[in-house]
């Protein structure tokens, strides 16, 4: 057998759209929405789970992470009542719930559950934004002489989620991404939240620190400052934030006060470009499943819709023997269009994350795209200006892989503030390094 063996190029079997990127075909997303909807189904895979199989419903349960199947991804009420939490490992888990029943991730599956539900979304507003598994914003600028006001919005959203077998979503509406998000998790099951424009201020001011998108690390020091509400965070001057916690310190303390709006943007469904292989018998050799992704990657390439653009986003998807499944996924810090440069960051996933049983069916796709290739570079008007933007790129990239590492800003830039003065320390301050 050869890798090689039953290789065809498809379109993407399931939607893409939870990814949100624009296509090769270079397709122009909606325009976008101030007021959102926030749809928010807490612990979506574990009930996508419980809608293949039943008989969990009522038993305690818990996903293992797909990274590393020593430990606990999600865990359900019934387990989290015994004192199973995210993060632990298996022998913890077991230890506090004996009854535990463990189950292996089936990524796919979600994906292309949480998809469905997407597109029966559309047809209520076209922007649409996921942000995870599970949740998502939707545009409603427009809908009120469709549909109505607020609550009737969310009625129609309502109608779509609680589909058959599908979980009880919670709801929000509001200006802007944040205030809606934050609604939603507020909300209950069948009672959504809906916070007027004229109310978001006094809305945000009572809600805890932790709905703030931040660093663990970053809510464990504002915490340790005394700070629990937003309220006590807007109190502080903003320049003092930032100083302290960088550009997350200001986005943090522009969305608690209010003054970033964060429209939903919607974005088309991409056309992605697939590449298949069917093993005659399964397959859990390393070595030839690396092969086989770098041919099947080096198909991919040859698609002529794939012509003028280099691929951003590769995913590696399989289907396991006995109805399991594994994927992998990688953005590219440097779009390409070699198959090397491509190949490379999922040889790494795939030794970090490796399949947990033997593959029946492999296909690589290119999910997201961005104009040029890498060759015509090498053919650019000015010689010059190129070098220096790629300089810049390679500055950006490094900075964004040191601060991902350390999980904390590391980098800053020296500016004049008060040259006059005669304190050096009022003279210049460092300002965190936008990358």
């Amino acid at each position: 057998m050869t890798a090689s063996f039953g290789i065809h190029s498809e379109d993407s079997e399931h939607d893409l759209r939870a990814h949100g990127h624009v296509g090769a075909h270079g397709c122009v997303p909606p325009r976008p929405s101030a007021n959102a909807a926030c749809l928010w189904i807490p612990l979506y895979a574990l009930h996508c789970e419980e809608r293949r199989r039943p008989e969990l419903a009522d038993r305690p349960t818990a996903l293992l992470t797909p990274e590393d199947s020593r430990r606990i991804w999600l865990a359900a009420p019934q387990a989290r009542r015994e004192g199973v939490r995210s993060g632990m490992t298996v022998s913890q888990a077991i230890g506090l719930c004996p009854s535990l029943t463990l189950l292996e991730p089936d990524p796919v599956h979600y994906d292309e559950q949480f998809a469905h539900l997407l597109t029966e979304l559309e047809n209520i507003s076209p922007v649409i934004e996921p942000a995870e598994l599970g949740r998502v914003f939707i545009g409603v600028d427009g809908l009120e002489g469709l549909i109505g006001g607020p609550a009737e919005q969310l009625a129609a959203i309502q109608a779509v989620a609680d589909g058959p077998g599908r979980p009880a979503g919670r709801l929000g509406w509001g200006k802007g991404k944040f205030v809606a998000w934050v609604a939603a998790a507020r909300a209950k099951p069948g009672r959504p939240v809906i916070v007027p424009p004229a109310d978001r201020s006094a809305f945000l001011q009572s809600q805890p620190i932790a709905v703030l998108p931040l660093h663990p690390d970053n809510h464990r020091r504002l915490t340790q400052l005394g700070l629990h509400t937003l309220a006590d965070l807007v109190a502080l001057p903003e320049a003092a934030v930032v100083a302290q916690f960088g550009r997350e310190g200001r986005a943090a303390w522009r969305l608690a006060a209010g003054t970033v709006d964060e429209p939903v943007t919607g974005r088309v469904r991409p056309q992605p470009i697939s590449a298949s292989l069917d093993f005659p018998a399964p397959v859990a050799d390393r070595g030839l499943l690396t092969h086989t992704i770098a041919v099947l990657i080096e198909h991919a390439l040859r698609d002529p819709r794939r012509t003028g653009w280099r691929v951003q986003t590769v995913r590696v998807r399989a289907a396991l023997e006995q109805e399991g499944s594994w994927m992998i996924e990688a953005i590219l810090k440097d779009p390409s269009a070699l198959r090397d440069r491509i190949a490379a960051p999922l040889h790494a996933r795939l030794d970090q994350t490796p399949p947990t049983g033997a593959i029946e069916h492999l296909a690589v796709e290119f999910t997201s795209f961005v104009r040029g290739t890498d060759e015509l570079q090498l053919f650019a008007r000015d010689a010059v200006a190129a070098a220096r933007a790629g300089r810049r790129r390679a500055l950006r990239a490094a900075a964004l892989e040191i601060q991902t590492r350390l999980r904390r800003q590391s980098l800053y830039r020296v500016i004049e503030v008060q040259p006059w003065s005669r304190l050096p320390e009022r003279r210049y301050a460092l300002i965190a390094f936008e990358h």
